[in-house]
């Protein structure tokens, strides 16, 4: 007769199949508790220097962001100084259709003509205010040496010491900037 293979020898109970073998010889302990305090080791440090990397990331985003900033405000007042020269050099135009305004003749050809003109000038003095122009108030205001520009001092019954009494050449800036400041007669 054949003999049946017999079964692996099975533990009785869970709590045999769950305890632990028998601890390993000393010489093997030591090593691998020598192995954990490595690991731990190892763990801090790629701890440490994954704050450091972190801190050194955060720290470069926050200065490309200053830069990228600082880039923006420059490459705005580099435009503004832009626009503000060559809008300045077609104020004097302003300035001589403002005059020739003055002296529209009231009837005839010539007054149609003139009205022609008065029309150019009002699309000039829009497309300079579109493009952020604003006349400096002067007439009557109290003298401001960072708008205007005195050409004379006088005396004047009519206007306390230190008023603008007639404005000669009209002021403008761009935006915050003064471009050209006013031409003014100040009272005494």
């Amino acid at each position: 007769m054949e003999s049946e293979p017999t079964p692996p020898e099975q533990p009785e109970t869970l709590a045999e199949a769950s305890a632990p073998s028998a601890p390993p010889p000393d010489g093997e302990a030591q090593a691998q508790a020598a192995t954990l305090d490595e690991l731990q080791k190892d763990l801090e440090a790629a701890q440490t220097k994954a704050a450091e990397n972190l801190d050194g990331w955060q720290r470069e985003r926050a200065a490309f962001a200053n830069y990228k900033k600082r880039i923006e405000k420059e490459q705005a007042e580099i435009y503004q100084t832009t626009a503000g020269k060559v809008i300045a050099r077609y104020l004097d135009v302003l300035d001589d259709f403002e005059r020739a305004m003055k002296d529209q003749p009231p009837e005839g050809d010539t007054a149609k003509w003139a009205e022609g003109i008065a029309l150019i000038y009002r699309k000039f003095q829009n497309l300079l205010e579109a493009e952020g122009v604003t006349r400096i108030e002067a007439e009557g205001r109290e003298f401001d040496p960072n708008l205007h520009e005195a050409v004379t001092h006088e005396e004047s019954e009519n206007h306390s010491s230190g008023h603008v009494i007639e404005v000669f050449r009209q002021g403008y800036k761009l935006g915050d900037r003064v471009i050209r400041p006013a031409l003014v007669r100040v009272a005494k």
